[in-house]
């Protein structure tokens, strides 16, 4: 099972931006009451990778959530998996289309 590591503050969120310059990293947008979320908090949790995997919780951090679609340039959406490096979106995908496979896939796009 990942670990997954929380982002609680706009701080940590632009810290976590500026090092996707040399560290690429997931990053899932979870909303706590969804039934549809909680399938993808499942499938990220079960998704075995070197990369670090951040979540924040789009209910209760809204803003953060909002901020962080607006500096990656994606449509905000929850559940939603982001893969991110050089301060970009470089793959996501929402609701149903988080799985591990496709997670897994998204690593190529690193390339």
């Amino acid at each position: 099972m990942t670990n997954l590591l929380e982002i609680t503050s706009r701080e940590q969120w632009k810290e976590l931006l500026e090092l996707s310059e040399t560290q690429p990293f997931f990053l899932f947008k979870h909303s706590t009451t969804c039934p549809i979320s909680a399938f993808a908090h499942r499938q990220v949790t079960n998704f075995q990778t070197d990369l670090p995997i951040y979540f924040v919780k789009v209910i209760e951090n809204r803003p953060i959530s909002l901020e962080i679609a607006d500096d990656l340039n994606v449509t905000h959406q929850s559940p939603q998996a982001i893969l991110v490096m050089h301060r970009l979106a470089k793959w996501d995908q929402s609701h149903y289309d988080i799985t591990e496979e496709t997670m897994a896939s998204a690593i190529d796009f690193l390339i």
